[in-house]
């Protein structure tokens, strides 16, 4: 069989023609799925790992594999593209394990398929769970010759070196360069494409120009696989943050110049990747194993009931807070995600994973990842991390627990954690826009604040990180209110401000005294995009859908707030060149020392051996109205860094540290 072309014009997903049960909610039937126990004996009969799922294709031919225990028949059908009727309908053989397939001869590239799987004598359609390209919003799948959808020179493509510290920088593709200010062509803003495009005279636009001027060292990327939520032909007004994943081994085609190509989102998604490999970023990937876009998935089409949790009601369970949740701890669950993960690392070249509610995954199960990722790519190689919560109970395998923070000392060393300690302890509930943290008033948190600076290694009883290497320190993210909006409207006896946008000193005072605290603690620094220019989302708290005006970077604004961009510019650089700070093993915790509350909204501490050559460093915060003396203990003091300038030597006077009002600074004593 020869390629086919593709082409033609698809409709949305939720009018796609191709089954007339297509996209009904729910699984086959309710009563279906009480009926049958799939603990371990079942996983024990069904369990494979023959890491070959999906659609393999080669030059001669391309086997088709499909896992569904409990079918009765699976038929594969043929498609030249993504809309038409099918050309051909085939059985696939049933073969041990639960596992499905069929070869056929022939260069199969650029095809588009689906199985229709009859159980309990009803049929259903769906697209392949193991795909790696689809159509337009997802509803077939397309075989593809990975090769052929590779940019040039992507087969010697790599990451940048490790560096000192991980700077991780938070970024979603369509904030990126939605903005006409950003110097992306209209025709590539908001796309892949915007992170490779250069101008006539091989410059990068000032988007990523300012991107490569911060310092920072990883890109994490919001969910960039296929989700459900938008209309991949639609206009450019839609947004999501993309937390609803359809296909997840195949990139999201709304980002794509092109979405009824398939090929063409593998291929500029690779592209975006290996730019910014070029431009001295590792990317970190953004990633919702935790439920799917609909209980109605490929997933559970392919085997019903399987992939999701249930009450012992049969209800879906909802510890997402999305409507199902992902029936990880289960072998083939568990399995699919390892494989995905591994695909995104091998096929793309992603550098780390960011885990969307890792409260829902077992701690075995992202302990496994973080051994396959270290035997795959050498330890530590790739970055580990996730929010270790969930937004509500879920029923979990026998003998599994959650990777949450309770269980962060049963997490491998290289599984980190945001911490939202350290979060609202610096600026306050992140649910509740008036309530203060310590650097806007907030009272009662001097002792969190110094619980933070060793990343949290002395800290709540219910929160034990094995090293603080497991701590990702951060002010603000995707969630929630930006850090610029969260410190104005949580500013004490006043009223909500009319201009989000407009500069104010007040609120940068808070802002740099924030990430100073957040860059002198111990574990690994993060930041949202924009936060460095004082990023607003005009009071929007939940943006995942609102219009991308309202998320989008604002370019024009990191020029009006060029003091704050320099001063986290320097942070940065600051940061890198003391290894003391950047410390992650066990042991790093211990040289935080003489950890000292020296009067309201004042603390201090100690860091041994953390300079550049060893000598003894001083941070002192100061989150009170008034201007703040410390004596400092012996001379020769240097101040390194203070709240105009944090990538400096100057000496301190009078044998004294004078820190103004809302503020933070670090000194430097040579070796003795």
């Amino acid at each position: 069989m020869h390629s086919l072309p593709e082409y033609d014009i698809i409709p949305p997903w939720w009018a796609f023609p191709v089954r007339t049960h297509i996209f009904t909610l729910g699984v086959y039937s309710l009563e279906s799925t009480k009926a049958i126990d799939y603990g371990r004996p079942f996983d024990a009969r069904f369990y494979y790992n023959g890491r070959d799922l999906g659609a393999r294709w080669t030059p001669s031919r391309t086997i088709f594999k499909l896992w569904s225990p409990e079918a009765e028949r699976v038929e594969l059908s043929l498609y030249p593209d993504g809309v038409s009727a099918a050309g051909a309908t085939l059985p696939l053989q049933q073969g041990d394990r639960g596992v499905w397939s069929l070869a056929l001869d022939g260069d199969l590239h650029g095809v588009y398929y689906d199985y229709t799987v009859t159980m309990g004598g009803e049929a259903r359609a769906t697209a392949d769970p193991y795909a790696a390209a689809c159509c337009r919003n997802g509803a077939r799948s397309m075989v593809i010759d990975l090769a052929r959808a590779a940019p040039e020179g992507f087969e010697r493509d790599v990451p940048p070196p490790l560096q000192t510290e991980q700077v991780i920088y938070e970024l979603h593709v369509k904030d990126f360069s939605f903005d006409p200010d950003s110097g992306v062509p209209p025709e590539y803003q908001g796309k892949f494409k915007a992170f490779s495009y250069r101008r006539e005279d091989g410059s990068p636009p000032p988007c990523m120009a300012h991107l490569k001027s911060l310092g920072v060292t990883h890109i994490q990327l919001l969910p960039i696989f296929d989700f459900g939520s938008v209309d991949e032909g639609g206009d450019g007004g839609q947004f999501n943050w993309g937390y609803d994943p359809l296909n997840y081994n195949v990139p999201e085609g709304s980002y794509a110049t092109d979405p009824d190509r398939g090929g063409v989102r593998v291929r500029e998604c690779r592209e975006m990747i290996q730019a910014l490999h070029q431009n001295g970023f590792r990317v970190v990937m953004d990633v919702v194993y935790n439920h799917t876009h609909a209980a109605d998935s490929w997933l559970g089409r392919s085997a019903p009931g399987y992939y999701y949790r249930r009450e012992e009601d049969g209800s879906l369970s909802n510890g997402s807070g999305c409507g199902n949740d992902i029936a990880a701890g289960r072998a083939m669950a568990d399995e699919y995600i390892v494989q995905s993960v591994l695909f995104w690392a091998r096929e793309y070249h992603v550098d780390g994973f960011r885990f969307d509610l890792m409260g829902l995954m077992p701690v075995e199960l992202m302990n496994r990842i973080r051994a396959e990722l270290d035997a795959a790519f050498g330890p530590g190689e790739k970055l580990l991390y996730g929010e270790p919560w969930r937004a509500g109970d879920s029923p979990m395998e026998p003998g599994s627990l959650p990777a949450l923070k309770e269980n962060a000392a049963l997490l491998d060393p290289g599984v980190g954690m945001f911490c939202d300690n350290t979060r609202d302890a610096v600026k306050g509930d992140c649910f509740h826009a008036e309530l203060p943290g310590f650097v806007c008033g907030g009272e009662g948190l001097e002792e969190a604040i110094l619980h933070a600076a060793s990343g949290w290694a002395d800290g709540d009883p219910d929160f034990r990180p094995r090293c603080c290497g497991q701590i990702i320190n951060y002010v603000s993210c995707h969630d929630n209110l930006t850090l610029w909006d969260k410190l104005l409207l949580s500013q004490p006896g006043e009223p909500p401000p009319g201009d989000f946008e407009a500069y104010r000193e007040d609120v940068a005072r808070r802002n740099r005294l924030a990430v100073f605290i957040c860059f002198t603690c111990l574990g690994r620094p993060f930041l949202q995009a924009g936060e460095e220019f004082g990023r607003t989302k005009f009071g929007d708290s939940n943006s995942y859908c609102s219009p991308p005006e309202v998320n989008m970077l604002r370019w024009a604004q990191a020029a009006r707030f060029a003091p704050l961009v320099e001063y986290y510019r320097q942070l940065i650089r600051l940061r890198k060149s003391l290894p003391g700070l950047c410390g992650k093993s066990p042991e790093a915790a211990g040289r935080v020392t003489a950890q000292t509350v020296l009067a309201p909204g004042v603390v201090s501490f100690q860091v041994e051996g953390g300079g550049a050559q060893g000598q003894r460093l001083l941070v002192l915060y100061n989150a009170s109205p008034w201007d703040y003396v410390y004596p400092l203990p012996g001379g020769g003091w240097s101040i390194l860094a203070d709240d105009r300038c944090a990538f400096q030597s100057v000496p301190a006077r009078d044998g004294q540290a004078a820190v103004p009002a809302l503020s933070g600074m670090l000194l430097q004593q040579p070796q003795e």
